[in-house]
């Protein structure tokens, strides 16, 4: 059977960029515009509101530019107003074939707003959508307020939309403008119109006031709705509009009978290049297209994904052009280690495992997380640690640092059995730290190896909470040799490094 098509349109560049501090530039807005319709591949794009600024002017005609010349102009579409014509006027001047007509889709607002009755606000609408067809301009017509409307003035409603089917327009903009309704009255709702008016194009547009954007979208496309308005990311107004990585998600698992165009794989790249163009940070827990979505956590997930993928389902990450990962911390188990260890190349045997195993925990107890990336740090740092019997331990210590103060260190060290303790300043608080360290030895009449190389590294692409491996050369009479340590801290991870040391002589 073939399957009933969906219009998806886009709309993260008009109502998207109504969130609260957004403004894209003019090359941001052609550049999500030809991503949206070249590479995402939705039907139609919601540009601009005609007459904001002349800024937006220019964006609009950039991408009419670009979009007539690749055969796309009948795919890009302005807000536009009940002004007598002043936003046609200006959509000639942009190149844009293509208008969504804001009206009022409740008597309230009707009333309390524009001050009319309804038959002169029809008036006022037929000469613009007459004005648009003489111009070359097509007509959508958006009904604000609509979902109110139906709740509190249905008989409004049906007399508008009785004027509109008169009218030459492509299609019907129903918005559940203040994110209002239930799922229950999508579905009556929009079943109903669908009904009296079996000839007309009815698009959906919903909000996300009490989060059941998706879920209404869900039930608008269940009774046979023709389209659907969304927005990367859900930006928009208040708690934004329906998010299209959601909604797409959602009409290929559970409306199977629907096609829709969206290419999925395109998904997350455009949505980290909008969070990029907007600065709005794309929530972790964000389905879909958030840090965290696809990433298992619990040992007992990653075990169960060993057995026969028991905590997958079908959003599938390798659909929207990502991978599954398994998050290293205190709840990891020895699947999540080697999860990531088989990802790296690497094996250990059971021992080492175990030992690798306890570290991360012990880390993720200070560091929300480790990364896959610091794994080869952590096996050399345990490893290396079970190569000689620890018989000194820094067992505590004080580091200071402040303006116009020499930096200084506080220690308590034990050797073999016998505690010392001893402070210093110095140049750095390492340094402060090292001429504590040779004062205990001093008392024990022993001397410290010579330090002769010192560096510090993290892993490629971490941030400024990364685990730091100190890679330490000391020199001795008889040889050189090296200690690493591995910590979240640069110079405690000088201090672990500098303990192997201690231990090795």
């Amino acid at each position: 059977m073939e399957k009933r098509k969906i219009e998806i349109m886009d709309t993260t560049l008009r109502d998207g960029e109504q969130t609260s501090g957004v403004s894209f530039s003019i090359s941001e807005k052609l550049t999500i515009s030809q991503l949206l319709i070249e590479e995402l591949l939705v039907d139609r794009v919601e540009v601009a509101s005609a007459r904001v600024s002349d800024g937006e002017f220019q964006a609009v005609k950039a991408i009419t530019n670009w979009a007539e010349a690749n055969g796309h102009i009948n795919r890009i579409e302005v807000l536009s107003f009940v002004d007598n014509g002043v936003s046609i006027d200006w959509m000639i001047n942009a190149g844009v074939k293509v208008q969504n007509l804001l009206t009022k889709g409740s008597l309230n607002h009707l009333t309390y707003q524009l001050k009319k009755t309804p038959e002169q606000h029809f008036t006022e609408i037929k000469y613009v959508i007459e004005l648009a067809a003489a111009n070359g301009i097509a007509t959508n017509v958006y009904l604000e307020d609509w979902s109110n409307g139906m709740r509190n003035s249905p008989e409004y409603v049906i007399q508008f939309l009785d004027f509109l089917v008169t009218q030459k327009i492509e299609r019907i903009l129903l918005p559940d403008t203040l994110g209002i309704l239930t799922p229950a009255e999508t579905t009556q709702f929009i079943s109903g119109l669908l009904k009296k008016y079996p000839t007309i194009h009815f698009d959906f547009h919903a909000h996300n006031d009490y989060d059941l954007g998706t879920a209404n979208v869900l039930e608008a496309v269940k009774v046979g709705i023709h389209g659907l308005h969304l927005t990367v990311n859900g930006m928009g107004e208040r708690a934004g509009n329906a998010a299209l990585a959601s909604v797409i998600a959602v009409i290929k698992d559970f409306a199977p009978e629907v096609d829709v165009s969206v290419n999925e794989s395109s998904i997350y790249k455009v949505s980290k290049l909008v969070e990029t163009f907007s600065g709005v940070r794309i929530p972790t827990n964000k389905p879909v297209v958030g840090d965290n979505v696809f990433t298992q956590t619990a040992g007992i997930h990653a075990d169960g994904d060993n057995k026969n993928n028991l905590y997958f389902n079908d959003l599938l990450p390798e659909r929207f052009g990502r991978k599954r990962q398994y998050a290293l911390g205190k709840t990891s188990g020895k699947a999540n280690i080697e999860k990531n260890l088989l990802e790296l190349g690497l094996r250990l045997n059971d021992e080492d495992l175990k030992k690798v195993t306890q570290r991360v925990i012990e880390l993720g107890d200070r560091k929300e997380t480790v990364t896959k990336e610091d794994l080869p740090y952590i096996i050399s740092d345990v490893l290396d640690s079970s190569l000689y019997e620890e018989k000194v331990k820094v067992d505590s210590y004080v580091l200071t640092n402040s303006m116009g103060l020499r930096p200084s260190a506080t220690i308590a060290v034990t050797i073999e059995g016998e505690q010392f303790e001893e402070n210093a300043q110095g140049d750095g608080q390492y340094d402060a730290f090292m001429i504590a360290l040779t004062k205990v030895y001093g008392k024990k009449q022993l001397s410290l190896p010579k330090l002769i190389d010192y560096a510090v590294r993290i892993a490629p692409g971490s941030n400024s909470d990364a685990l730091c491996e100190t890679i330490i050369t000391w020199e001795i009479p008889t040889k050189i040799f090296i200690t690493r340590g591995l910590d979240s801290d640069q110079t405690v991870s000088a201090i672990k490094a500098t303990q192997k040391m201690l231990n090795i002589i």
